[in-house]
């Protein structure tokens, strides 16, 4: 069974994030529910985070179709992203990063980066 694990920067993410979408912490749940049943990257809308300069080990994905019905009417390509990464021989998945697109245009790259190294991976 797959385990999830989350940074805290992610943590401190969806406190902030929650204030303005109320929804998110249990879509977030739905989500991990339907990842857990397709790893890495079966779901679609998600892609591998290339160019990281580092080893593909524990590849790093964005999702760029995360539902939250906070957003309804706006589709499921209507901003949140999520950041993560799959360690394949754990079989874990750690959340690094959420973010609105309104506000970030792109994926921490130095958070993954530095959650990368922490693995000593480099």
């Amino acid at each position: 069974m797959t385990e999830f694990f989350r940074l805290p920067e992610f943590d401190h993410d969806m406190k902030r994030l929650s204030k303005d979408f109320r929804s998110l912490e249990e879509d977030l749940g739905t989500f991990t529910v339907a990842l857990s049943a397709r790893i890495p990257a079966g779901l679609t809308g998600i892609v591998q985070i290339a160019n990281l300069g580092m080893d593909d080990s524990d590849p790093v994905f964005k999702v760029r179709k995360f539902r939250c019905r906070s957003l309804k009417g706006r589709g499921s390509n209507s901003g949140l992203r999520v950041i993560y990464a799959f360690d394949p021989a754990m079989d874990s998945i750690t959340f690094i990063e959420i973010y609105f697109k309104g506000k970030q245009e792109n994926e921490d790259r130095e958070r993954i980066l530095l959650y990368m190294k922490s693995l000593n991976r480099e």
